[in-house]
């Protein structure tokens, strides 16, 4: 199997350099994979997330009415952008998810399918689709049960701790945080792509992520 690496790497590089840190970030992490609780670093420099190549750990989410969704079975039901953000309350996730509405018709047209998954309660979920007039899944993984299996969970600022818990509906008990984080995924379960950049205030534009979707679109397909 060929994994567009190296020509997605090259297109981010002319168009920004915010790629190459969160792409040597993700390159560099010590080991990849699934962690506990109690073992999430207190940093997000820290994380080590799955990488590229790798298969998606099993999961089901909560979409913004409750109702259970199966991540595998959708994901292998078309290729998938995967965005991990903190939450409705987080102005430079507001920002990302604004701009994943502006090319959510392309990634569409492409064959994508968008879902964006977050800390926040299915109810809040609701709150932030309504405010931003979103059109793609919300998911709720508000225990962040998703985020640490992906390996980007971290321990929360003391200054975020007094609200976390509130925004997940009283799950996200242990105060953690996921690495604002993009994969693109294909049908069998396997990361293709990923943007994971520890400073949150940096994000992958929607822009730069269809560019990365049209040419791994055309692999996937050659």
């Amino acid at each position: 199997m060929k994994i567009v690496r190296f020509s997605v790497m090259f297109m981010l590089l002319i168009l920004s350099v915010q790629s190459i840190s969160a792409q040597s970030f993700a390159a560099t992490s010590l080991a990849a994979g699934a962690i506990k609780a109690d073992d999430a670093p207190a940093k997000a420099e820290d994380v080590s997330p799955l990488l590229i190549g790798e298969n998606i750990p099993t999961l089901t989410l909560q979409t913004d009415d409750g109702t259970s969704f199966d991540l595998n079975k959708a994901v292998a039901a078309k290729p998938t952008v995967l965005v991990f953000y903190r939450g409705g309350w987080c102005p430079y996730c507001s920002l990302q998810l604004q701009g994943l509405m502006k090319v959510e018709e392309d990634l569409l047209a492409m064959g994508y399918q968008v879902l964006a998954v977050s800390t926040d309660s299915p109810e809040n979920l609701a709150k932030t689709k309504t405010k931003e007039k979103l059109n793609y899944t919300l998911l709720s993984d508000a225990d962040l049960t998703a985020a640490k299996q992906f390996g980007i969970a971290f321990q929360a600022p003391k200054n975020y701790q007094s609200f976390l818990p509130k925004s997940s509906g009283g799950k996200n008990v242990n105060s953690l945080l996921p690495v604002p984080a993009v994969f693109l995924i294909d049908q069998k379960g396997i990361i293709r792509f990923e943007y994971i950049n520890p400073n949150f205030k940096e994000r992958m534009s929607g822009e730069m992520l269809k560019v990365v979707a049209a040419e791994l679109s055309k692999e996937m397909k050659g």
